[in-house]
């Protein structure tokens, strides 16, 4: 099969498996979209906390990549990186950040915006201590976002740290940690027949969130 601009075109899926009314809708989307999480966990859907993570450069220009949600509650949402890898240098310089989630087997996302601060090191500290030693060792010896010579450079960098510290522990570097991405808007959309999706707005105005419908 060649994938051609007409095979893309034709490419589609009629989406039926649900509706959304605002009536349907909590007043705090945080509540809502934990709601939606836990559907999604329910219906055993891979990885439901991946989610696509959209900052911007110096320039204005777009940058995205997926990453893992790590926490959510009614200050908002959270992960963890390195602070010197190219989105957290983007957000350092911008921070502003936003969210896409998409349960497929739900017809369902939710995207969200909002303004990112940096966690304290105590909590960033605790989830690293939680994590296996592979991926701590991952978190330390990785120049996120750098050119490197080649594999083996990782490689080596690893059993040379494993080798340090053998069943120590490994200690949270000073340039890896978390964010929390404080929520100014988020849209739940379900997918409807006809490209006649539904969407669910919400807006966080002088404190207070307004829930709107949108157009699809």
């Amino acid at each position: 099969m060649q994938v051609t601009n007409e095979f893309l075109q034709n490419l589609r899926q009629d989406y039926k498996s649900a509706s959304l009314d605002e009536s349907d809708v909590d007043e705090d989307p945080v509540v809502q979209f934990q709601k939606w999480f836990q559907h999604a966990v329910d219906a055993q859907i891979y990885e439901p906390n991946v989610m696509t993570l959209a900052t911007a450069d110096k320039a204005g220009r777009p940058d995205a990549r997926i990453v893992l949600l790590k926490g959510v509650d009614a200050d908002g949402f959270r992960f963890f990186t390195n602070y010197l890898s190219a989105k957290g240098k983007e957000l350092k310089r911008n921070p502003y950040a936003a969210l896409v989630f998409f349960w497929p087997e739900l017809e369902r996302q939710v995207r969200i915006e909002g303004t990112v601060e940096k966690l304290d090191k105590e909590t960033s500290e605790a989830y690293f201590n939680t994590r296996p030693i592979a991926s701590q060792i991952g978190a330390v010896v990785s120049p996120q976002s750098q050119v490197i010579p080649d594999r083996t450079f990782l490689e080596e960098k690893v059993e040379e740290l494993k080798a340090k510290t053998a069943d120590k522990g490994v200690a949270k570097p000073a340039h890896w940690g978390g964010y929390i991405v404080k929520p100014t808007r988020i849209e739940f959309w379900q997918g409807r027949r006809s490209r006649l999706h539904d969407r669910i707005n919400f807006e966080l105005i002088k404190g207070i969130w307004t829930k709107t419908r949108l157009a699809p």
